[in-house]
């Protein structure tokens, strides 16, 4: 299972979270590191600087955002993979500092990682546009 949290408000670890990853490419403002308590925050699974810096949170971008988002991650799989292992293991929660809880980079990789753990033989899992 996987579970999505935004990393402001609580801190406190849900024992109900199982493994917790940080999944933006910059550290939450805010925030000190000891008080997030992750498990791993592997920065290259995020989207590139370019593309981040690209989307801006805008809405009207999350279409193609999250195209270019699942090109990136196609093209880098030691990235992702470590996180596909864990939920093959458990549970893992992708914690994430966006404001928007639907439009964000943390939703497009859940999608991505659900999708291969139903088709494990699948080279590239089908995504639908929503």
């Amino acid at each position: 299972m996987i579970r999505l949290q935004r990393v402001y408000g609580e801190h406190r670890p849900d024992p109900r979270a199982g493994t917790r990853f940080l999944v933006d490419r910059l550290w939450p403002r805010g925030i000190k590191k000891v008080d997030l308590r992750l498990d791993g925050w592997p920065r290259e699974v995020a989207p590139s600087t370019e593309l981040r810096q690209w989307y801006a949170h805008n809405v009207e971008r999350f279409d193609e955002f999250r195209s270019r988002y699942i090109h990136e991650l196609d093209a880098h799989p030691d990235a992702w993979e470590p996180l596909l292992e864990a939920a093959r293991h458990g549970r893992i929660t992708l914690l994430h500092g966006a404001r928007d809880t639907e439009h964000n980079n943390a939703t497009v990789l859940k999608e991505y990682l659900e999708a291969r753990l139903k088709h494990p033989s699948r080279k590239k899992p089908r995504h639908t546009v929503h």
